[in-house]
């Protein structure tokens, strides 16, 4: 009988914990609504700066001169690269792989 009257306050005890409502939660607005409409939803994000520079950034990526395209090829090619280090970019690409195809 002792063990049913303390299980039956612990269920009571946990469910008026369970079921409180603080004040802070009836202060929130999405406590009445809490579906936005899209134009309230997007009020809060600004256009960043930073967004508008990554973007600027994957342009110029698309848009490599031809230089850095042959640098980029001659980084990736170790005898090429160590050529490089010697001679410079340039002459490491023509040397490695400009001028004619070898073909067997």
């Amino acid at each position: 009988m002792r063990a049913l009257i303390v299980l039956a306050l612990l269920a009571v005890l946990v469910l008026a914990a369970t079921s409180y409502e603080s004040h802070e939660s009836m202060e929130s607005h999405e406590y009445l609504n809490p579906f936005l409409n899209r134009r309230r939803a997007s009020d809060f994000i600004q256009s960043d700066s930073r967004l508008r520079g990554i973007n600027q950034e994957r342009m110029r990526e698309r848009s490599k001169a031809h230089y850095e395209h042959q640098r980029e090829l001659c980084e990736d090619y170790s005898p090429c690269e160590m050529y490089a280090f010697r001679h410079g970019y340039p002459a490491a690409y023509k040397h490695y792989f400009g001028g004619r195809r070898r073909t067997k």
